[in-house]
């Protein structure tokens, strides 16, 4: 009972910061506070779980590290030319019968190598969108590839915070976690362009509006040197070298090429990192604006905030009751389709999808090793559930935000279909990469 009433006053905390537009920072804080008064009312000591919560914040450090480092990697990046570089050639190879499926593979390329939905929805994204405007082309179905291909690299990128977070919660090792994403997810991406391919050709472009590219080639020297930073991202991962000297590579690069070919002075490049950049061209601001380090740290204190949750709830046994009814569930419907149910539900109560893996992970990881499972076997669980299913929620923060920078409305998510066929391949071929073990009451 106690359990129950935390929860239910930490979800009204999360529902009035939504409501009311607020940070769910504060419904954050409201939940520390009352999962501590829980602990207490069942006889633990609240300097005890203060430091159960220290530890697990300091497990999520690596996190806090990365999601900084992407900020600066955003920020610079824009000013440096490396994604307008992406977003002007990409949308050359463009042609009229190819514009749909062509998006979802543009998103998908860029996206695995900034690992962000949000900078990606915000640069090409909104580029894609402008030129389906300007030649005919269904915007709700543009959106619905974009969404599809921004998260193709959010949720299998080494750069990808969703990615790391993962497996950071989970203890398994990143780069072996994105071997067996790509593994999973060949079916689901073959299937998706199969049926982009049949709707470009049914949704053909017309006439395109070129003034976002000649401001694009006049704002920047967009010459091939700015695709070294993105060497970085991509190799040095492969040659299995921490991804921090990757994300550093890349920012490091990034500024001398903004100083060297877009005639950037140090302090300026500097800046970008930091606070963000901004073209002088009006028709590019609302495309290339923002990142930087700055616009990362609320996400920082979210993730914060969430991984000591981790720590009291694994000290204080407090989710012992509903781990128990999840181990029921899961003698009934498999593993993965009890994670999908509990993604679902965490993710539309919570919208949010660190907060929702972090959910998952506390509540599956017990249940998980009754039956045997390893670290890897949930961590690839949690990837192909609750990464992709929290865009499939209007509310939550994963598909607010990439559909008010494209300007479609929630109907676009309907043609975002790799958003829900990679849980539904999952279900179907999930027994060929894990041969679910029989559990105690088997």
């Amino acid at each position: 009972m106690v359990l129950i009433v935390a929860f239910a006053v930490f979800i009204a905390a999360m529902v009035a910061c939504i409501a009311t537009g607020q940070s769910i920072i504060f419904g954050l804080v409201v939940g520390f506070v009352t999962f501590i008064a829980a602990g207490h009312i069942k006889g633990f000591i609240v300097k005890d779980m203060l430091l159960m919560a220290w530890g697990s914040v300091k497990d999520s450090i690596i996190v806090v590290e990365i999601w900084l480092m992407i900020g600066l990697l955003t920020g610079i990046w824009r000013a440096s030319g490396t994604i307008s570089f992406f977003v002007y050639y990409g949308v050359l190879l463009v042609r009229p019968p190819l514009f749909i499926i062509l998006a979802f593979v543009m998103c998908c390329v860029l996206s695995y190598i900034l690992g962000t939905s949000f900078a990606v929805s915000g640069t090409l994204g909104v580029m894609l969108m402008a030129l389906a405007s300007s030649a005919g082309v269904d915007p709700l179905l543009t959106g619905g590839a974009i969404m599809s291909g921004i998260y193709f690299g959010d949720r299998c990128s080494p750069a990808s915070s969703s990615a790391i977070l993962v497996a950071n919660i989970t203890g398994t090792d990143l780069m072996t976690n994105v071997k067996r994403m790509f593994a999973t997810g060949t079916l689901p991406v073959g299937i998706t362009l199969i049926i982009y391919a049949v709707l470009s050709v049914r949704n053909p472009m017309n006439q395109v509006d070129d003034t976002i590219m000649s401001a694009l080639s006049t704002e920047f020297e967009l010459t091939p040197m700015t695709l070294i930073p993105v060497a970085f991202i991509v190799i040095l991962p492969i040659l299995r070298f921490d991804i921090r000297w990757a994300f550093i590579g890349g920012i490091l690069s990034s500024g001398v090429i903004a100083v060297l070919c877009q005639h950037m002075s140090i302090m300026e490049s500097v800046s970008c990192a930091l606070g963000g950049f901004s073209p002088e061209s009006t028709v590019l601001k609302e495309i290339l604006s923002g990142g930087g380090l700055i616009e990362m740290f609320e996400s920082c204190v979210i993730v914060t905030i969430a991984c000591s949750y981790s720590g009291i709830f694994e000290g204080t046994n407090l989710l012992n009751d509903i781990q128990e009814i999840i181990e029921k569930m899961m003698n009934k419907t498999g593993k993965f389709i009890a994670t999908l149910i509990l993604s679902l539900m965490t993710c539309a109560i919570f919208c949010s999808q660190t907060i929702a893996a972090m959910l998952c992970n506390d509540l599956m990881k017990k249940p998980y090793e009754k039956t045997g499972s390893d670290n890897y076997e949930l961590a690839m669980d949690i990837e192909n559930s609750t990464i992709m299913v929290c865009a499939l929620f209007p509310w939550c923060i994963s598909a607010s935000v990439p559909l008010t920078m494209l300007g479609v409305d929630a109907r676009a998510i309907l043609y975002g279909f790799l958003l829900y066929i990679v849980p539904i391949c999952y279900i179907f071929t999930r027994r060929h990469w894990y041969k679910d073990k029989p559990t105690q009451e088997d």
